[in-house]
């Protein structure tokens, strides 16, 4: 999978010792913005020291994030992971579409009926509707 937007955060890294196999791992955490009329946000982390830096993510970058998801349960919760495996640099970013001023009902392209309309939550039976 992938999202394209802006990174809006660079996550301090996290590293430890795997008590599985007693094999240092490093991890790092970002957040992208996607943009549109309603911009959404998403958490992902890169892991493997070498990994983060050949990515070399920086805050305010615009860019393509390619990612895998996962889930995995603890203490009986479950838990998505967003893991990224590559960026692509270089693209443009879509802008959400810019609505300036109003325009006048007359102006809209359709006749709709509004001089017989009398009470819009009434049915034609002259009861109210259920909500």
């Amino acid at each position: 999978m992938e999202l394209t937007g802006r990174i809006i955060a660079v996550l301090e890294a996290k590293s430890g010792t795997s008590s599985k196999t007693g094999n240092p791992w490093m991890m790092q955490g970002y957040v992208i913005e996607v943009p549109g009329q309603y911009p959404r946000r998403c958490a992902f982390t890169v892991f493997g020291e070498d990994k983060i830096k050949q990515l070399n993510i920086q805050n305010g970058e615009d860019l393509t994030i390619q990612f895998d998801i996962d889930a995995r349960e603890y203490n009986g919760r479950w838990y998505n992971d967003f893991r990224a495996y590559n960026v692509i640099r270089g693209l443009q970013i879509p802008q959400p579409v810019q609505i300036g001023g109003t325009t006048p009902i007359s102006d809209l392209p359709f006749d709709a009926p509004t001089s017989d309309v009398e009470d819009p939550f009434k049915m034609d039976d002259g009861s109210e509707l259920p909500f």
